[in-house]
């Protein structure tokens, strides 16, 4: 099965999560303000689906099948489908410096690498 502490610290934060999400539908989006206790919590779940996927990547083909097992059984990427449709806004437009030259295409999150400096 997956290591059992990144299980761990993932089955907490969905917890976490949904309490924050719950009064949330599907279909309308959370705002979480940036440097809250929601948005490190947030950022923190993502992340450690990051590091979960990252495993799995690097993972034998039987241990994929485990992993996928696990998953499944806890429901865990239902879970992280539910949230992420309830965070992603419904235009994300980037609001990093290059979204302020005129003339230039609209930039969104998913056009833009982000860049996470840990400080």
């Amino acid at each position: 099965s997956p290591p059992a502490a990144l299980m761990s610290v993932l089955a907490t934060q969905e917890l976490l999560l949904e309490n924050i999400l719950e009064c949330i539908p599907v279909g309308e989006f959370a705002v979480i303000q940036p440097l809250s206790d929601e948005f490190c919590l947030v950022l923190g779940y993502l992340l450690t689906w990051k590091l979960t996927l990252a495993f799995f990547k690097a993972a034998s083909s039987q241990l994929r099948v485990l992993y996928s097992q696990y998953l499944r059984r806890t429901k865990s990427l239902n879970k992280l489908l539910y949230h992420l449709f309830r965070l992603m806004p419904e235009n994300p437009v980037f609001s990093g410096p290059t979204s302020e030259i005129p003339n230039k295409d609209t930039k969104t999150f998913f056009t833009e690498e982000l860049h996470l400096d840990v400080k």
